[in-house]
């Protein structure tokens, strides 16, 4: 079943780079993020209603879930506001390696899950290879410029690690499905106020209308692919093998986007990609 797990994983982070890298390229930010997760919402909103009017859940239950779309609203606003500040090969493996670097951490000491020493040295080279890939390491100066970024980017990452073991407990209570729509309320709840004020959605929608359809379908099936993967094996485990979107991420970025530093950024995420054979194969 870990075989099955890990193909789910590595599908997981090659299509959230993808939205990524659209989201990015997006005119809005808050406008392309709100589109792509309203077709979702509104589609799965029926079997959301549905689930909850068959199995009624405890008091308990509903606050987890609370909690998951509060964590989500703020996740929204963060993501909105990084994707603006930096480039995607910068704020990428930022965001994602704070995740990967504190949820084995947290597995360990709450959860009761466990790491070999292999599975650490690969969780250390993978870390080493997101310093190194976002220009901290490297870089000899730095600015308000990149010091912004860098933070707007580590809470994201922060952010992350809460809704995933906040969403770990709620699959105890309902489905993936329905946990990805109480999320995708979160997430778009924390945008509307902000893409209301910009007036810009008609405008969104007509310079980047089949690429906010693919993104949504992207976007959801990203983290739903994630979900369907934590059923099948430990989060201390599964977790960091995600983070081969880094990859997948700073490759896009330098080829599509025609970003700088590629033959770095390239060694990086062999760096990165030796860390997640590691921990899949000897974690």
């Amino acid at each position: 079943m870990f075989v099955v797990s890990l193909s789910l994983v590595v599908a997981s982070g090659l299509t959230h780079a993808i939205w990524s890298l659209f989201t990015k390229r997006s005119r809005n930010k808050s406008v392309f993020l709100w589109a792509i997760v309203m077709v979702t919402t509104v589609g799965l909103f029926p079997y959301l209603v549905r689930e909850l009017w068959i199995t009624p859940l405890s008091l308990q239950a509903y606050g987890l879930l609370l909690l998951s779309a509060c964590l989500q609203s703020i996740y929204a606003l963060l993501l909105a506001k990084t994707y603006n500040m930096g480039d995607l090969s910068q704020v990428y493996p930022i965001m994602r390696g704070t995740s990967t670097l504190f949820i084995p951490i947290v597995s360990v000491l709450f959860l009761r899950e466990t790491l070999s020493v292999y599975g650490w040295m690969g969780l250390l080279c993978m870390v080493i290879g997101f310093l190194w890939l976002s220009g901290i390491i490297s870089r000899k100066q730095t600015s308000a410029g990149t010091v912004k970024p860098f933070l707007m980017a580590l809470c994201v990452g922060l952010c992350t690690t809460c809704y995933v073991f906040v969403d770990r407990l709620n699959l105890q209570h309902v489905s993936a499905i329905t946990l990805l729509e109480v999320t995708n309320i979160g997430f778009m709840a924390g945008l509307t106020p902000i893409v209301l004020r910009s007036k810009q959605i008609g405008t969104e929608w007509k310079m980047n209308a089949k690429i906010i359809l693919l993104g949504a379908i992207l976007n959801p099936g990203s983290y739903l692919l994630f979900l369907f993967a934590m059923t099948y094996a430990p989060v201390a485990h599964i977790s960091p093998i995600r983070e081969i979107g880094t990859v997948f991420a700073t490759i896009l970025g330098i080829v599509v986007l025609k970003e700088k530093q590629g033959k770095l950024r390239i060694i990086c995420s062999i760096l990165i990609l030796m860390g997640i054979l590691i921990i899949s194969f000897f974690g």
